[in-house]
């Protein structure tokens, strides 16, 4: 039987204030509200011998006093259209909790799932949840999990990064905040600057609008309860597949990847050319490198994958790429108004409710010397599917995400079985695999579509 106790931790930082959330806020608060989730963040790790619960508690002052986004909550209008409301100072609780007899892994698993599945208090409460395991008093594990306002992948290597600098006797930043804090981001995106950029990715999206055609997906037609369903591809081989192009066509690694998902689209949905909702991650735009924020949206990336050969495709889908992340900055409101108006003049419904996103961050590029066609050869039949869980809370039509874990390659689909059948959402994970490592294993090998 677990005991929990809390430790209450005082905190104040730089910036306050209240104001329009950013784009980059924007976007996630509505995939947070579309599947009814907080999209929580985080994990449980265990601590270095000799941690102290008054480490832990000093770990949680910097970080709500660092992050802008951590001393974040809401404010609702009549409408219920949030703005942020930034803190100078507060107060959170350090859960202490006390396994006895229990596994201390076991319990701070225990807690990651509480915190991930306790409903959120957007307006009262604060976005990071933190809690220490003790095994007979003496600190094992942290569990921290925040919501996913906060922060975005990249931003979570931002964090660590920031604790990891600190001043070993004061425990003072080892840096200045980035300036681009939301705040100022969402005054810069109101600017007439940011007016221009949101316009010029505006024009992009209106011309690929007109030029697709309206549906992703033919239907299904095996509509099951729970309606969506989530399934996981780990492939060794494929790892190794992909450094391999990437190394033959002078192609990062994310580029092969998004071409493997064009192809596998087509081939399992027989539609062409492929249209993907690429997740981009607007860090490479001045000021915003640093900030712990979300700055991801997406972009509209159409991909020609008939009649080639895959390098061809890797080539094309590079250049597609560069220019969809030139346009992946932009008012999300002013999107949907676009596409509500180009449904409108088309008189028809436009699905782009299909998406990707490269979640890796540590391991993107993999190490070592660039694999052999043999080392693929070798490992091809050490892949293996599972479904990971089906839910009533909506995803996305399809999601595909590239999971950040050493030494493989991990491949999550997440889909609306009503729109892409269970066989579907996996064959498309392993129709990504088979054109990879086909590939790999010769230089002149087609797409198939």
């Amino acid at each position: 039987m677990t005991a929990v106790t809390r430790i209450m931790v005082s905190f104040q930082g730089e910036g306050s204030g209240a104001g329009e959330l950013s784009w980059g806020q924007r976007e996630i608060w509505a995939a947070m509200r579309s599947q009814q989730s907080a999209l929580p963040v985080g994990g449980c790790l265990p601590l270095p011998q000799g941690t102290t619960l008054d480490d832990m508690a000093a770990e949680l002052r910097f970080n709500m006093g660092r992050h802008q986004s951590m001393r974040t909550r809401l404010c609702f209008d009549a409408d219920g259209r949030p703005t942020q409301v930034i803190a100078a100072s507060g107060e959170t609780a350090l859960e202490v909790v006390e396994a006895g007899a229990d596994d201390p892994a076991e319990v701070g698993e225990r807690v990651r799932r509480r915190f991930c599945d306790t409903a959120y208090d957007y307006a009262a409460e604060w976005p990071l949840r933190m809690a220490v395991v003790t095994s007979a008093g003496v600190p094992t594990h942290v569990v921290a999990v925040f919501h996913h306002l906060v922060t975005d992948g990249f931003g979570s290597r931002v964090i660590m990064s920031d604790l990891a600098g600190r001043d070993p006797v004061t425990g003072a930043a080892g840096s200045p905040p980035p300036l681009l804090q939301p705040l100022e981001q969402a005054r810069w995106q109101a600017s007439p600057a940011g007016l221009r950029q949101h316009e010029m990715s505006m024009r992009h999206w209106e011309g690929l609008l007109w030029a697709i055609p309206a549906r992703r997906f033919p239907g299904s037609a095996d509509h099951r309860e729970p309606r969506y369903w989530e399934g996981e591809l780990t492939s060794p081989a494929m790892g190794l597949a992909v450094r391999l192009i990437a190394a033959r066509t002078g192609a990062d690694t994310g580029a092969v990847l998004l071409a493997a998902f064009g192809v596998a689209l087509a081939r399992t949905t027989g539609i062409s050319p492929a249209v993907v909702r690429a997740v981009v991650s607007n860090r490479f735009r001045p000021g915003l490198a640093d900030v712990v924020s979300p700055v991801n949206q997406t972009s509209l990336c159409v991909l020609d994958v008939a009649g080639a050969g895959f390098d061809e495709v890797v080539r094309r889908t590079r250049q597609r790429a560069t220019a969809a992340y030139k346009y992946a900055y932009y008012d999300p409101d002013g999107l949907a108004e676009l596409l509500a108006r180009v449904e409108r003049e088309r008189g028809e419904p436009l699905d782009v409710g299909c998406f990707f996103n490269d979640r890796r961050v540590r391991f993107r590029d993999g190490s070592g010397p660039v694999p052999t066609a043999e080392q693929v050869r070798e490992l091809a039949a050490d892949s293996g599917f599972r479904w990971l869980r089906q839910q009533k809370e909506p995803f996305e039509r399809l999601f595909v995400h590239v999971e950040d874990v050493p030494d493989s390659l991990v491949l999550t689909v997440c889909g609306d079985t009503w729109h892409v059948s269970p066989a579907d959402l996996r064959s498309c994970l392993l129709a990504m695999e088979s054109v990879t490592v086909g590939a790999a294993l010769d230089p002149a090998a087609c797409t198939g579509v």
